[in-house]
């Protein structure tokens, strides 16, 4: 299973499920995600358990149910709003001063499990997207049996991926256009 990911962070959470793929179902998915994502996120140096991933789940379900109000332009589902706030009081930031030498540094720390700095760091995400201006034009992939969401740069953009499901309806009009005739025969 292809993973699209490069999109909002949030949306990249939501885009772990697809058609016939569920990244959370298990850890070695959510690590290659997670892997894909260590630029964006301040990650323990070990794997997540799986015990972990209900969690995730949960605050995945919550973040796609609060992006589907704002994209249809109707109230966030007040339990969807209440988990993703409970998220952001997980792990909080706090600045740290750190000596690196005769040089005084400021650091941001955060205390708490592996999965409470994760599952805070996916909150702040949803928060960030879900209060963007832009969030009414997260559109869905227009390619048939895609769920995959996006944030086009290009008003025209219609795919989550051009080379992924762009490439296959491409394909797809160019069969239609070029099959041969049998009726004739």
């Amino acid at each position: 299973m292809e993973l699209l990911t490069g999109e909002p962070l949030a949306l990249d959470l939501v885009n772990t499920r697809s058609r016939d793929h569920d990244a959370l179902d298990r850890a070695a998915d959510f690590d290659d995600w997670l892997a894909r994502q260590s630029g964006r996120l301040t990650l323990p140096g070990t794997p997540f358990p799986a015990a972990d991933l209900p969690a995730v789940r949960r605050l995945r379900a919550h973040v796609e149910a609060a992006l589907d109000a704002a994209r249809q332009a109707v109230p966030a589902p007040p339990d969807s709003i209440a988990a993703i706030n409970e998220a952001l009081r997980l792990s909080p930031p706090y600045p740290r001063l750190e000596a690196r030498g005769a040089v005084l540094a400021s650091v941001t720390r955060r205390d708490g499990t592996a999965v409470s700095r994760l599952l805070t760091q996916l909150a702040e995400a949803a928060v960030e997207l879900l209060t963007d201006p832009n969030v009414g034009k997260v559109r869905s992939c227009e390619a048939p049996d895609c769920r995959m969401l996006f944030l086009p740069a290009h008003p025209r953009r219609r795919w989550c991926s051009p080379t992924l499901c762009g490439n296959r309806i491409r394909v797809a009009r160019y069969y239609q256009r070029h099959k041969p005739d049998h009726s004739q025969i």
